[in-house]
């Protein structure tokens, strides 16, 4: 594990499988998910007016019956009941297009929907602070990205316009029960009460259980996420036996609810068909006494006995939506947490420009009292880089872009009163290489995290040539420094891909100087194809040394002011160290760079040595220096090739 997670883990709260069950706010959150539609209104209007006549046509179908049946009691049979069949033709004809139609647009619909909200998160996430990943499981965000939005997709495509459906029908088909006879809608009405009672005593259990359902999908596959990133960990300790009992634990907790959902889901049908031909029955029954009474015909009991059947088909198919409905909302809801999720600030007003010798000139001129170009200035692509720091009058002065970081009096704590740094001062002057050495937990990764601006310090200033970073615009600030790190990430593309991950307009020829630089050169003509080798996600069908000589690369590319590297050779054995020590040296050559290391060697050829304890730099100066004091530097080198 890296330092940089131990430092993390050491000083920070653990935060637990965070997964929302239920919807807290349906309506609100129904409100905002509709919110969405403004972008496809002419798509939403058509496909709700296709469905409403769709629905409208099936009950003029049904309400087509009454005069069939009392046509063949006419004069002349034959020829109305064809004239009615015809009729009743075209309505299933247009009912059959206008359904097909109109779902296929709310489908439609749907898939626009959730493409933009998946881009709105995904757009959202690249905005969020370090902080945020750190506190929140890898698990559960990716729970998010795909079973929530799977889940809302469904029921975007099927449950909107089934309940549009359902409505327009229940509606459309008590007004006309209404008209052939109240008695007889009473008996509906009061046998759909008992409906109601059944729904809500079923269908509660088992949206219930789905939402347990949707909350033990989430933490399996957060554990199973989980469980690939650190197989080789499960193979060294020998815990696939734990590893196979903690799964089947969570696989038995996803049955269990999954069956009592899908119980409870698959009841509802039955218990609802049964008493709807309960319904049909005591209809059929009381209606052929009133036509023996005469107040009906049989026609019109024909068309009731068909509303009957119609009537009760929407709302239990309605019960059945409301499961999943309610839990794509809690799917949504999470969703919307994470779009709510404060995005990271960037305030800064001072800018990076790049110029050329022209623009260089021009600037000059036009500000006589500038004395621009130094030798220790730097520069990128053949252009000096520069800071443009606004001023309160409206003007702008210009600094150059040297690499000198100063820490004053800093004081940091991921958590409040849980201090991490403590007073921290430090320089390193433009090219000087620092060096910080010390415990794990002392809070080496957390300096260079403040560099970078991943987190914002409490107390005290840090200035990068002599400017506050707070005012630093962040992406400038982050495109003069770059990181190594213990742990590499490599991306799924080719070799060349990777390395130019750090500056993604270098050259071909850039690209192959910056792994000369790194002697990375020798493996990676070796590979089949070269710099056109197709790497595996996160590098995997190569080396740990050969991953992290190409995040040096990677690092060279980015042609960086200011150099961060955090155990940047710890998984390089020591031949191979040797052959990139010289490139490393031509890296750092004129770079200001920060040091995070455990070996002697690396730390011997620093301008200075920091040894930090519990946060705090309890020593400074040179190796020789450190040494002749005999304190804790001393005591982590005598004996040691290595510092711990």
């Amino acid at each position: 594990m890296s330092q940089q997670k131990n430092e993390k883990d050491a000083k920070k709260p653990q935060y637990g499988n965070n997964i929302q069950l239920k919807p807290n706010n349906p309506i609100q959150t129904t409100k905002r998910l509709f919110s969405y539609f403004r972008y496809n209104k002419l798509v939403l209007f058509t496909g709700l007016i296709l469905v409403m006549l769709s629905s409208a046509a099936q009950i003029a179908a049904n309400t087509m019956l009454s005069p069939i049946f009392d046509s063949l009691l006419g004069d002349d049979p034959v020829s109305e009941l064809i004239r009615l069949l015809l009729i009743m033709a075209i309505l299933i004809v247009g009912l059959s297009l206008s359904q097909y139609l109109g779902q296929a647009l709310m489908a439609r619909l749907a898939q626009s929907t959730v493409f933009r909200i998946r881009t709105d998160m995904f757009t959202h996430m690249q905005k969020l602070p370090i902080s945020y990943f750190d506190r929140s499981a890898h698990g559960d965000l990716m729970s998010t990205f795909t079973n929530d939005v799977d889940m809302l997709t469904q029921s975007l495509e099927q449950s909107l316009s089934q309940i549009v459906i359902s409505f327009v029908t229940v509606f459309g088909t008590f007004t006309m029960m209404i008209i052939l006879s109240p008695l007889l809608t009473l008996i509906v009405v009061g046998m759909l009460i008992v409906m109601g009672i059944v729904i809500r005593i079923i269908g509660g259990r088992s949206a219930q259980n789905f939402r347990l359902q949707q909350g033990s999908l989430a933490e399996m596959n957060g554990y199973i996420e989980e469980m690939m990133s650190g197989q080789k960990v499960v193979k060294v300790f020998n815990r696939e036996e734990q590893v196979k009992r903690d799964f089947a634990g969570r696989n038995e907790e996803l049955r269990k609810a999954s069956a009592r959902a899908q119980a409870y889901s698959v009841l509802l049908m039955p218990v609802m068909g049964n008493l709807s031909l309960m319904l049909y029955a005591l209809v059929a029954m009381v209606g052929a006494f009133i036509v023996l009474a005469g107040q009906m015909t049989v026609g019109n009991i024909a068309a009731f006995l068909q509303y009957t059947r119609t009537i009760s088909r929407p709302i239990t198919q309605l019960s059945n939506q409301f499961n999943s409905l309610f839990a794509a909302l809690a799917g949504a809801e999470r969703i919307f947490r994470l779009l709510d999720q404060d995005p990271e600030t960037n305030d800064g007003d001072i800018k990076l420009q790049l110029l050329d010798e022209k623009q260089l000139a021009d600037l000059t001129q036009r500000h006589p009292g500038l004395d621009l170009g130094s030798d220790k200035a730097n520069f990128r692509d053949g252009k000096i880089m520069l800071w443009e720091v606004p001023q309160e009058d409206g003007t702008y002065t210009y600094v150059e872009v040297r690499g000198d970081i100063r820490m004053h009096d800093v004081d940091f704590a991921y958590v409040e009163d849980e201090t991490v740094l403590h007073d921290i001062s430090l320089f390193a002057k433009p090219g000087q290489k620092l060096a910080l050495v010390g415990s794990t937990g002392a809070g080496k990764t957390t300096i260079t995290n403040l560099l970078n601006r991943f987190y914002e310090i409490n107390e005290g200033t840090i200035t990068f040539d002599g400017l506050d970073i707070l005012r630093i615009d962040k992406f400038d600030l982050r495109s003069c420094i770059t990181m190594v790190l213990q742990d590499v990430h490599l991306f799924k593309g080719t070799v060349a891909d990777n390395i130019r991950y750090g500056r993604l307009n270098a050259t071909e020829e850039e690209v192959k100087e910056a792994a000369r630089l790194a002697n990375a050169e020798h493996f990676i003509t070796l590979l089949p194809n070269g710099y056109n080798s197709e790497l595996t996600s996160d590098g995997l069908n190569l080396s740990q040394g050969e991953r992290q000589l190409l995040s040096i690369a990677r690092a060279a590319v980015s042609d960086p002011v200011v150099l961060v590297l955090d155990e940047a050779t710890s998984s390089i054995d020591t031949r191979t160290e040797q052959l990139i020590e010289t490139g490393m040296d031509s890296l750092m050559d004129g770079r200001t760079t920060f040091a995070i290391a455990h070996r002697l060697s690396t730390v011997r050829r620093s301008n200075a040595i920091m040894v930090m304890e519990g946060g705090e730099i309890i020593e400074r100066g040179t190796h020789e220096e450190l040494m002749d004091q005999r304190g804790r530097y001393y005591d982590l080198n005598v004996g040691k090739a290595e510092l711990t």
